[in-house]
């Protein structure tokens, strides 16, 4: 029976789609053609969503069924799962299955406490900094304020990554662009310079310093440092383009996600931009084809769009449009040291808040192997497993005697969708030997893991004078 169809439970968020269209129970059992007492059962988890509850709601509502098969709630639950875990709340001692029930029954709740926790630990990080508010010195506690880039990051997560407003405008630009010849980024430097009067320029390390890009609103000039590579200055056009030529959409979307804080408004208006840049220089529909067509073989789709290996893995996490979904991937940028400077997702892995990643995972195994793309199935504590490449990229040139910043970037999808890549061909899904891994030493509480830099937040400590562990934290269980 193991290949029997999962059964679909996602009550809650069957209730939420009928709220959230005014509807009643009545009314939307009669729009799916089952009784109100069988709504009623689907919605307490008590019945399945069937198939033809499925179709129909697809028929109806217009919704992709694979948002009631996936588990939305597991990514929530993940999160929530790390806060409980800050030592704060250690004595709590709040179930997973209390959790799950939250997650399940009041998402909004649980979001609401996580942008509270957030705003606390950046108000703790700015007390323990010596940054205390300023703006009211007669206040003795700082004022709590959720960080502008967690905020950007919560609002990608519930977006998925994707903005349809965004994609649009791009592939219709893209649409009236040369089909043959000729080069995008002096397509659109000339663009700019004729419809706008900017002038695109290209200058020595010398002369931009320590400056990448550099618009000059006075002098209306794009200046880019020599070191950006190709992919990178047509990357920059588009940037500029986007808030040159779709200023008021950038504004529009970003006041409508962010409407109350300025600086994470600003933040988000940057984030927005630069997504309008890859879908300029990846366009939606013929990127999501080639794609799917190439195996998502990053380095061809890199070549045949003119972009970087970072710039395409990024792109392949946007692709959620409901009438032609790529595989849903999320992406992760690492340093040596193992530092997080970027993560995307548009699936449910779930991320650290804060910490860095597992070292068993191989995409720090790239440094040792620089420019080879390593593969690796995965396995988290929750017993998910996954499919991840890596490989080491750089973001610009270095002058001889420079320090080159090295980072890599992992890219990575379930398990299930693993067929689908060129780089799982000879993938035996069914037999796969998953590598085990935690999401960070202080979240995974994996036994006798030689890896382990620090123990669990949620396990006791065990304490022996008269052993060694392979390990050198061992705890109990709770």
């Amino acid at each position: 029976m193991a290949n029997a169809p999962r059964k679909i439970f996602a009550g809650p968020r069957l209730k939420r789609l009928r709220r959230d269209r005014h509807l009643t129970q009545a009314a939307m059992s009669a729009e799916l053609d089952v009784s109100p007492s069988y709504l009623n059962l689907m919605e307490r988890n008590q019945r399945p969503i069937t198939v033809q509850v499925l179709i129909k709601l697809t028929d109806v509502y217009g919704v992709d069924p694979r948002d009631f098969m996936e588990m939305e709630d597991e990514q929530s639950v993940s999160e929530m799962e790390q806060i409980l875990a800050d030592p704060l709340f250690r004595e709590a001692g709040v179930p997973r299955a209390e959790v799950r029930d939250a997650a399940e029954n009041s998402p909004a709740l649980l979001a609401a406490m996580a942008r509270l926790y957030r705003a606390y630990s950046a108000a703790r990080e700015a007390t323990e900094a010596g940054a205390t508010a300023a703006s009211d010195r007669d206040r003795a506690e700082p004022v709590l304020g959720e960080s502008p880039i967690d905020r950007n990051r919560a609002i990608l997560q519930e977006a998925r990554n994707h903005f349809p407003e965004l994609e649009d405008a791009a592939e219709t630009f893209a649409s009236e662009l040369p089909t043959t010849g000729g080069d995008l980024f002096l397509f659109l430097s000339e663009h700019l310079r004729s419809r706008y009067g900017i002038r695109v320029r290209v200058l020595p390390i010398d002369v931009m310093g320590d400056r990448l890009r550099w618009y000059d609103h006075h002098r209306r000039q794009l200046m880019m440092s020599e070191a950006v590579e190709p992919p990178g200055r047509t990357f920059q056009a588009a940037y500029q383009l986007a808030f040159s030529q779709f200023g008021e959409l950038l504004n529009g979307i970003s006041l409508r996600l962010e409407p109350a804080d300025e600086m994470s408004r600003r933040l988000l208006r940057i984030t927005l931009a630069n997504y309008f840049a890859g879908a300029l220089m990846m366009p939606y529909g013929r990127f999501q084809e080639a794609a799917e067509l190439a195996g998502y073989d990053v380095e061809i789709l890199a070549a045949r769009f003119g972009a970087s290996f970072e710039q395409v893995a990024h792109r392949l996490t946007t692709l959620g449009r409901a009438s032609a979904r790529g595989v849903p991937f999320f992406l992760i940028r690492v340093d040596m040291a193992g530092n997080v400077s970027k993560r995307f997702s548009s699936s449910r892995f779930p991320f650290a808040n804060s910490g860095g990643t597992c070292a068993l995972w191989n995409v720090h195994a790239t440094f040792t192997e620089p420019g080879k793309i390593l593969t690796q199935a995965i396995e988290l504590p929750d017993g998910s497993q996954w499919f991840s490449i890596a490989r080491t990229v750089r973001r610009s040139l270095s002058p001889f005697g420079a320090i080159a910043p090295r980072f890599a970037i992992g890219l990575g999808c379930e398990i299930k969708y693993a067929k689908r890549l060129v780089y799982a061909k000879r993938l035996d899904v069914n037999a796969i030997e998953a590598a085990p891994i935690g999401i960070n030493c202080r979240l995974c509480d994996r036994p006798a893991c030689p890896q382990r830099a620090a123990p669990p937040a949620l396990r006791p400590l065990s304490v022996d004078e008269s052993m060694r562990s392979i390990s050198p934290f061992t705890f109990k269980d709770v």
